[in-house]
């Protein structure tokens, strides 16, 4: 293929894309205070979105409990958040490779993969500073990562990258904007909205580019590539060791979780826009609908 021809709209996209970047990037090693004290008895996450929220299991922890099992949850959102821009980076640097490297359209996929550097350390930064172990993928997931960052191309690779930064997106935004919370969640929390809005931008323009040129069956197997990367991603969000952080046994807790409606409210609600756009684009259906609503999105 001619990398050289790029389409104007996509090139004028990604012009101001880098303008955006060169005018509001950060460096969350120097913006953020890490060595500030925790507030006491402040929550990490809005109580209403911890995965045990209104359960027998909630009523039964202390304050103190609670708000230690919110630590967990963001150590473990946290903690997918580093696995999912680990395969990210790698996917978007493929796409480089193929790429005419003086278009701006490539310069922006360097400059997305700088960011999401900076998110990994300001991540991996976060879970130092809480005290909370990193709370590591499945092995079938670890599994299906590599696989994803090796071989995803065309929709359902800018699909996947939507589903997780929007998702995550929706739970920063609330938690950057209650002041009740812990400083330092709110911190990273807007450096990560602030940033992510341009890498949602970028991909959002490019997916409707790859789905006018996908085939049928391009289509079909995105769906299916699509689905299965929603469901990982939901589930990882709070791994089950959370719950031993506050003498409950993992599996009581991932069974209370996911029974939970007041979760199950939670994540449909954070999957709500990106599943209207690729519900548009015609990106769920099928068996890869099903594992949408088997990871309780929709």
């Amino acid at each position: 293929m001619d990398t050289r021809l790029e389409s104007p709209d996509r090139e004028a996209v990604a012009e101001r894309l880098l303008e955006a970047s060169a005018r509001l990037s950060y460096d969350p090693t120097i913006e953020i205070d890490w060595e500030a004290p925790h507030v006491p008895d402040a929550f990490w996450l809005p109580p209403k979105r911890s995965s045990l929220y209104g359960t027998d299991l909630w009523e039964r922890l202390s304050h103190a409990q609670r708000v230690e099992l919110t630590k967990h949850e963001v150590a473990s959102a946290a903690s997918a958040g580093l696995w999912f821009e680990t395969i990210l980076m790698q996917m978007l640097i493929r796409h480089y490779y193929d790429a005419d490297p003086t278009s701006r359209h490539a310069q922006y996929m360097l400059t997305e993969v700088a960011d999401e550097c900076r998110h990994s350390v300001m991540f991996g930064r976060l879970i130092e500073a809480l005290g909370c172990p990193v709370y590591p993928a499945s092995r079938l997931d670890h599994f299906l990562g590599r696989y994803l960052k090796a071989t995803a191309t065309g929709p359902h690779m800018y699909a996947a990258i939507l589903i997780a930064e929007e998702i995550l997106d929706a739970f920063q935004r609330e938690i950057m904007a209650d002041e009740s919370l812990q400083p330092l969640i709110r911190a990273v929390s807007r450096i990560h909205v602030v940033e992510e809005a341009r890498h949602v931008r970028f991909a959002r323009e490019e997916l409707v580019r790859q789905v006018a040129a996908a085939g049928p069956l391009d289509m079909a197997y995105a769906r299916l590539l699509i689905g299965r990367a929603a469901y990982s991603i939901a589930n990882r969000l709070v791994h089950p060791r959370v719950y031993a952080a506050v003498g409950i046994p993992p599996r009581v807790g991932r069974a209370a979780a996911r029974a939970n409606p007041n979760f199950r409210a939670s994540l449909r609600w954070s999957a709500q826009r990106v599943y209207a756009f690729l519900a548009d684009l015609g990106l769920v259906a099928g068996p890869g609908r099903v594992l949408w609503a088997r990871a309780g999105l929709i």
